[in-house]
């Protein structure tokens, strides 16, 4: 493969690597979200927890309380929610990172041959070079 096509195909690895790289950096970044509103609703749920303990200590009406364990059930239904999706989440961003790590090694694959044509190249130009000056020295000691 020449040079010139090794070069187009670095750019084009380099360009998908850029894209895997944000992509789990998007990804990342709704992992952090998500554990943000599932750190947030469960803190929430501790917090009317304790209320409503508090609250009974000084006595609450049966109605009253079924009614607090009702929003703490559906609060725990939506914290058990939150954390599926964090946890989908996280695993979507550990895809992400495999794709991009993938890619990344593609690019560094297709930049190990371009090195090693380049460096074919240049050792062909010093073996060239090396050819005319020893001609060249040829044909001063030939004048002489």
């Amino acid at each position: 493969m020449a040079l010139k096509q090794l070069l187009l195909v670095a750019k084009i690895e380099q360009e998908r690597e850029e894209k895997a790289a944000q992509t789990f950096q998007q990804a990342t970044a709704y992992v952090n979200d998500n554990q943000m509103k599932l750190d947030g609703l469960l803190q929430y749920r501790l917090d009317y927890f304790n209320s409503v303990h508090q609250r009974a200590q000084n006595g609450l009406e049966a109605m009253s309380f079924g009614h607090h364990q009702n929003f703490i059930k559906k609060l725990d239904t939506a914290c058990s929610q939150q954390q599926q999706l964090t946890t989908n989440a996280k695993s979507a961003a550990e895809q992400r990172k495999m794709q991009w790590l993938q890619q990344q090694r593609k690019r560094k694959a297709v930049q190990m041959l371009i090195d090693k044509k380049q460096a074919q190249q240049r050792a062909i130009e010093e073996k060239q070079e090396q050819a005319m000056m020893d001609e060249f020295a040829l044909q001063k000691l030939y004048r002489s």
